[in-house]
């Protein structure tokens, strides 16, 4: 039974307490589903997906994941969402995105333009949170994430440790790669144990440079913000955030010309073989 449908995924309750996870050839940016199919691009996030869990599971890092049931599908764990700061259940999803980041770019980078360069590379990793069921994401103080999630001081730091364990482990098996940033969703096990779920680590959630490249003073992206750079090269993105922030109607989202579609479906492909060392069988 289809339960939701997002923006490049689609989640069936299977029963017995299962989900499946069922990825489409669909690209959103800024919460636009682009009228474009990225050929493979499915295939691609479900593999990478499976991969980091399976990394993880190596690891001690308790996940959700059951197994890839086909090249475009996986089976999960079910978690239950709960209202802001409910904790009557014993299993269930916590409403925020974690982002940590390790470079200056991105948001980051514009909310900061005073005090790093882009590019810059951080002294420390800032973790950040954002709102995961409101229409646009929203960036909350500690405090208020805490709040929102339904977490104790104690549960936040678990969530912090993890995110960072998690990092560690994508950074040191990329070859030719630096991860720049990325983000992950985290539910409640038995009231108790911290879990990851969703995905994680692949050219949708997170934020991949090409490391040769970036060692000579250039930037390149290898992940979604490839598309991202498109539409801001092409004057949407401001047309997007003016009738954002007037409150107007706002302007569909273009479809990617050929080249560009046949340019993204290489990249996922390209992006799957480095960050999982395995030839992309999609």
């Amino acid at each position: 039974m289809l339960i939701r449908k997002g923006k490049v995924k689609e989640v069936y309750d299977i029963g017995d307490g299962k989900l499946r996870f069922l990825f489409t050839d669909n690209i959103s940016v800024f919460d636009k589903i682009i009228p474009t199919k990225i050929e493979k691009k499915g295939c691609v996030l479900c593999g990478v997906a499976a991969h980091w869990f399976e990394m993880c599971g190596k690891h001690g890092i308790e996940h959700h994941f059951v197994e890839r049931e086909s090249k475009n599908s996986m089976i999960v764990r079910k978690f239950s969402i709960v209202e802001k700061g409910g904790r009557d259940m014993k299993n269930y999803l916590i409403p925020l995105e974690v982002i940590a980041r390790y470079y200056v770019a991105g948001s980051f980078y514009e909310r900061n333009r005073d005090k790093y360069e882009y590019g810059q590379r951080l002294e420390q990793p800032v973790i950040e949170f954002t709102t995961k069921f409101e229409k646009y994401d929203r960036l909350l103080d500690e405090k208020e994430a805490m709040e929102i999630g339904g977490i104790t001081k104690e549960e936040m730091e678990e969530i912090k440790e993890a995110v960072l364990k998690i990092d560690e482990i994508i950074a040191g098996n990329i070859k030719g790669l630096i991860h720049v940033d990325g983000k992950k969703e985290f539910a409640m096990d038995g009231g108790r144990n911290i879990v990851v779920v969703d995905t994680f680590g692949t050219p949708d959630e997170d934020r991949f440079w090409d490391e040769k490249m970036y060692n000579d003073g250039k930037f390149i992206e290898l992940s979604k913000e490839f598309v991202r750079a498109y539409y801001k090269r092409n004057g949407y993105y401001e047309k997007l955030k003016e009738a954002r922030k007037l409150g107007n109607e706002e302007p569909p989202i273009p479809p990617l010309p050929d080249s560009m579609a046949n340019e993204v479906s290489k990249l996922y492909v390209e992006l799957y073989e480095k960050l999982t060392g395995k030839k992309c069988e999609c």
